[in-house]
């Protein structure tokens, strides 16, 4: 009987263990399967923002025609599956290594803020991130003396969780517990950790536009009806600016117009291959080539590249005599093929990335 219970415990374990090998087997084949599908539909995607790039002299908004790229090239999955595709403007949010003092100040003042409060947020931030910043607030950050001692990096962020080390800045944005805050959120709403020149105006977030533009609700309100098409406009339907002094036609002559660029520097592609109850999400965020955005990251090969640089300009010079030869067909071809004439530049790939957590429910008054 003894012998009989142990047998019984040992097969239920073994099934059970072999039910979650399993399990875990299907779901990597899913993935793998999805995966594949997924690519497929971003390089579509992809395809058919570069042909409006193109006949556009650059993107500016959805309302060009581009909001569904792969209904645009009649894409069609494998049977069974759907795919969603969101694209979000990353560059009508305010870039964080070109964003000035004042900028700043107006976004967290556009959040309700003190002005106190966010000059010492403003304050902390820029010594984190800049050389040889001057304090101007009470703020008096002693990194090297804390319980692990740390120096500022004296560079834009890398990512978002940085600021939970930033001295004041991280009451802000973190609760007692290390958990974000309401304003975190719209931080990382409003804020890009990517490096472009100008937001797109055609693009551009309701904070950001009280941070860069300093425009009034009026102002916004009209702006937003102009690019939606709804309320003034809803006779001639959505619209883009490809100047900004066009805008002045919309805003008046209060504000900075001038500060907003009208193209698409960065751009997040939000995909998900759903098949039955199996789905893969992919996360992209892509810059054209010339002018786009660019990361803030010094990567190990540019490192490397520098040092040789510098090694070459100290080392002394040698001449040798090398006989000439003419590249054969083959070898020019081979060259070619390996040269990727890719039209963007991909900055971010996330894969299966957590979902967000849904925002707090609004408090009823």
């Amino acid at each position: 009987m003894v012998t009989l219970v142990f047998t019984a415990l040992a097969l239920t374990a073994f099934i059970e263990k072999a039910g979650n090998d399993l399990t875990t087997e299907a779901r990597d084949s899913d993935a793998r399967r999805l995966r594949q599908e997924a690519y497929s539909a971003l390089h579509t995607t992809l395809a058919v923002l570069e042909q409006f790039r193109t006949a556009t002299n650059g993107l500016h908004s959805p309302a060009e025609g581009w909001n569904d790229p792969l209904g645009f090239a009649g894409y069609i999955p494998a049977e069974g599956r759907t795919i969603d595709v969101v694209l979000e403007d990353e560059s009508g949010k305010l870039s964080l290594p070109q964003a000035n003092a004042t900028q700043l100040q107006n976004l967290f003042v556009a959040w309700a803020m003190t002005t106190g409060d966010a000059e010492r947020l403003t304050d902390a931030l820029l010594g984190w991130m800049k050389k040889n910043h001057t304090y101007s607030t009470t703020i008096s950050p002693d990194y090297e003396r804390a319980a692990l001692p740390y120096v500022a990096p004296q560079r834009s962020l890398r990512s978002f969780e940085e600021l939970a080390a930033i001295e004041y800045a991280r009451t802000v944005f973190f609760d007692e517990t290390g958990r974000p805050t309401e304003l975190y959120r719209k931080f990382t709403d409003a804020v890009s950790l990517y490096n472009f020149r100008q937001t797109n105006l055609n693009g551009a977030r309701p904070d950001v536009l009280t941070a860069v533009g300093e425009f009034d609700d009026t102002q916004q309100r009209r702006l937003s009806e102009h690019l939606t098409g709804t309320g003034a406009s809803t006779n001639s339907g959505p619209a883009w600016f490809t100047n900004p002094a066009d805008a002045r036609g919309i805003l008046g002559t209060v504000g900075r117009a001038n500060a907003f660029g009208t193209t698409i520097s960065a751009l997040r592609i939000r995909l998900t291959v759903h098949d039955g109850r199996s789905e893969f999400r992919l996360n992209v965020v892509v810059s054209p080539q010339g002018g786009g955005a660019t990361t803030v990251q010094t990567t190990a090969t540019a490192a490397r590249a520098a040092a040789s640089d510098a090694q070459a300009n100290t080392a002394p010079t040698t001449t040798t005599s090398q006989p000439t030869t003419a590249p054969t067909a083959a070898a020019t071809a081979a060259t070619a093929a390996k040269k990727l004439n890719f039209p963007f530049t991909l900055l971010e790939i996330r894969e299966n990335e957590p979902l967000p957590p849904p925002p707090p429910p609004v408090p009823t008054i």
